[in-house]
């Protein structure tokens, strides 16, 4: 079982001897400790229950934002939760009975989407999650770049952008241009589940520039993980994957530009530098699911 708390929705899966998914459950994500565990709890339950029982599950993995100390099952500074601290993994591993191995989101979805990619330790990996917020993973030999403190991947706190207050503290961080929330400040109607691109082939003008922040803070995000993290291929995965092939196509455009401008930055736009994951795939939790058969090769620590 893998378990996604997310920063607006928490998912779960069972995977099968497989690895296909053969159960699937989501609902909104819980607010401040207590309820992130409830509404997770209450989620995996149900999904046990969709395959028979807790007896059917071998393994739980979960993951959210934030910093996550993978041996303590701590985390901290999930902000779009309303998470100081929470000791995730000794809640999850006592209220189920069983060990739980627990990583951050984006670094599960990372190391879900590196494994449905083929899991070459011999590529330079990157994942890209647009979605409330902005952040990635890498994957090197195999395993998950973690940083001081799991801090590795958190590039939305880049100060790249415009000088808008972050919920971070900082001002002009990626994250404000390029994110969900990022979107939903620049045109508001995107709250609305309103396609930002088709408004802008329309004539809506701030629809037009939104989209433009949009793609150049992603493009950004790309920028920095090639030319610092000398990654070879990014897969982009998160809630605004939804906006399909225009936001695609623009990442694409905005690349090409900078690198007509500026020849060093060809690599950026080889076929196949990045690609872009259905929105409907549950990546993190699938990644989640996938950490307790990896934890001695990542370094994790089996909540007891």
């Amino acid at each position: 079982m893998g378990i996604d708390i997310g920063g607006t929705k928490t998912a779960v899966v069972a995977l099968g001897p497989d690895g296909s998914v053969v159960a699937e459950r989501r609902a909104p994500s819980g607010h401040g400790p207590d309820g992130v565990v409830a509404v997770a709890l209450a989620v995996a339950h149900e999904c046990a229950d969709a395959v028979g029982g807790w007896t059917q599950i071998a393994s739980v993995g979960a993951c959210m934002p934030g910093l996550v100390d993978p041996r303590s099952g701590l985390v901290t500074h999930a902000l779009n939760l309303g998470v100081d601290a929470l000791p995730l993994g000794p809640a999850l591993s006592d209220a189920l009975s069983r060990p739980v191995v627990i990583d951050n989101d984006v670094k599960a979805a990372g190391w879900g989407a590196f494994q449905l990619h083929g899991g070459d330790p011999d590529t330079a990996f990157g994942y890209l999650n647009i979605g409330t917020g902005l952040a990635a993973a890498l994957v090197i030999n195999g395993q998950i770049v973690r940083g001081p403190g799991g801090i590795a991947g958190e590039i939305g706190h880049l100060p790249l952008a415009a000088p808008v207050p972050c919920r971070c503290g900082q001002t002009g961080c990626l994250e404000t241009s390029a994110s969900g929330s990022g979107l939903t400040r620049m045109w508001p109607p995107a709250r609305h589940l309103a396609d930002p691109f088709a408004a802008a082939a329309a004539g809506d003008a701030q629809a037009a520039e939104a989209v433009r922040h949009l793609c150049g803070g992603i493009a950004m995000a790309i920028q920095a993980l090639v030319l610092v993290g000398g990654v070879e291929h990014i897969v982009i995965g998160g809630g605004l994957t939804g906006l399909g092939e225009p936001l695609s196509l623009g990442i694409a455009e905005v690349l090409a530009q900078r690198a007509a401008q500026a020849p060093l930055l060809d690599e950026l736009t080889q076929p196949g530098r990045f690609s872009m994951l259905s929105s409907d795939v549950p990546i993190a939790a699938l990644g989640a699911a996938r950490l307790p058969s990896a934890a001695a090769q990542l370094d994790l620590q089996v909540a007891p």
